[in-house]
């Protein structure tokens, strides 16, 4: 089985339709037909898109019909084989392919020797428990312990394990759907973190991808790396920022995703942003933690995802930069092809760009 994979990202709202169907409903079937090795339907609590028309979770009506991204992850050929039918049925949002890295038993290379940023995302099975404990608890104290900059839990509502589709029902365990790890760190740490990670979990699908730490606690430890607009077969070149934050953590006293989107908005630095709101994690030097039954503020981790031109995001950075100046985790990545679709009208490809820096 070959080591290299693609993950292919869609984000758009939930509600979206394509002919008579949902865009999740159908993307998921697919993944579901094509037996992908692992897919997930996560819902967020902010976007805005090209219209600049802000969504958020204070607004009772995106209860009914908020931001979405679905991620399929599998080898290179079935992914690329899926790119185009995927676009096909997103009537109006983004597409994403990057590219990824198996790692663990079934891979067929080292994980990684170089000291680049790795961005290792671990997928489980929701109800999976660790010595009694949920899966992911027992996973980001491994990645805490081993010196991981940061990690988020992100809890799926549908997707595939192993080529198995599995969705979240009101009267199930929903032992199977698909929980999603996103740690930063080290290529050293991920290759020390595995076998431990591998002797927790059962049956794990654990992917790597290459990642720039742009910012920690606060601190600015580099811009992200400036590239130029298409490679050198002419092909467009993307970027993306993810912002690690908490939900209690304010900036002028609301919380900083709420802030970044509105001055990426306001600004018009970026064509559109997502905000996923998860379940369990950390950065920095905090302890993992969660949700607790007794508190003034959520505890949660929340990540904002903008995806853009190089231009874009060197301007999306500094409003990042200033909104982020003694909290969260920050990280820049190379995306080799996007397709924005609005309202019929396409911009990017699925063919994907190469450039080394």
């Amino acid at each position: 089985m070959s080591d290299e994979y693609l993950k292919l990202t869609a984000y758009f709202s939930e509600r979206l339709r394509t002919e008579n169907r949902f865009v999740a409903e159908a993307l998921l079937d697919l993944y579901g037909r094509s037996e992908v090795a692992t897919s997930v339907m996560l819902r967020g609590i902010a976007s805005f898109g090209p219209h600049h028309v802000v969504r958020t979770d204070e607004s009772l009506s995106m209860s009914e019909d908020p931001p979405v991204a679905v991620a399929a992850v599998d080898t290179a050929d079935k992914i690329a084989g899926l790119a185009d039918e995927a676009v096909a049925m997103t009537t109006r949002g983004l597409v994403t392919l990057e590219r990824a890295r198996l790692v663990g038993h079934s891979a067929h290379q080292p994980v990684m020797t170089a000291p680049d940023t790795a961005k290792l995302t671990i997928y489980v099975g929701r109800q999976e428990k660790v010595s009694g404990s949920p899966a992911h608890y027992a996973v980001c104290d491994a990645l805490y312990r081993h010196g991981f900059a940061g990690a988020s839990v992100f809890l799926g509502v549908d997707g595939t394990a192993h080529g198995q589709r599995h969705r979240a029902r009101f009267f199930s365990r929903n032992v199977d759907v698909p929980v999603m790890i996103i740690a930063i760190g080290t290529g050293g740490q991920v290759s020390d973190v595995m076998p431990e990670l591998e002797s927790l979990l059962r049956r794990p699908l654990l992917t790597v991808e290459r990642a720039q730490l742009c910012k920690r606690d606060g601190e600015l430890l580099g811009r992200p790396v400036p590239l130029p607009a298409v490679d050198d077969n002419g092909l467009p070149l993307w970027q993306k920022l993810m912002v690690y934050t908490s939900e209690a953590t304010l900036h002028d006293g609301v919380p900083i995703h709420r802030a970044i989107v509105r001055q990426l908005r306001e600004a018009r630095a970026a064509s559109g942003a997502t905000v996923l709101r998860g379940i369990w994690g950390y950065y920095g030097d905090h302890k993992p933690h969660g949700d607790k039954l007794i508190q003034f503020g959520r505890q949660v981790p929340v990540t904002t995802i903008v995806v853009d031109t190089p231009e874009r995001i060197a301007r999306s950075f500094d409003i990042v930069d200033e909104l982020t100046g003694g909290h969260g985790l920050v990280t820049s990545e190379l995306v080799p092809a996007l397709v924005s679709i609005d309202a019929g009208e396409r911009r990017g490809g699925t063919r994907l760009a190469r450039h080394t820096y």
